[in-house]
């Protein structure tokens, strides 16, 4: 159970932050990207890097979801596609991030 709140929470702080970020708000993200990101680009590149937050966030409640009926009933196959959509999520997420900062940042760091 302890699992299962730990990922979920952690997933909703995640989602919540993705959400923040993808109005426009990126005061959550580095300063560095903060001052490298142009006023008319804050927009587009806060919507990138937070429906890529919010994709992390999403698939981390979604795997402890996953994984709490995996405890509860012992179907390996729950985990293992937890497990799996987790890591495609991840990347899928990390990938979209860092499009964004090479695009509007003119690279990551």
């Amino acid at each position: 159970m302890s699992a299962f709140l730990t990922t979920a929470v952690l997933g909703a702080i995640i989602s919540v932050l993705g959400i923040i970020n993808m109005t426009g708000n990126i005061s959550s993200l580095h300063w560095y990207h903060r001052q490298r990101v142009t006023e008319e680009n804050r927009k587009p590149f806060g919507k990138l890097v937070g429906a890529g937050t919010l994709i992390i966030g999403i698939s981390l409640i979604l795997f402890g979801t996953l994984y709490f009926i995996y405890e509860n009933t012992q179907l390996a196959p729950l985990l293992y596609a937890g497990i799996a959509e987790l890591i495609i999520s991840v990347v899928v997420g990390l990938i979209m991030s860092f499009y964004a900062m090479i695009k509007y940042n003119k690279g990551i760091f």
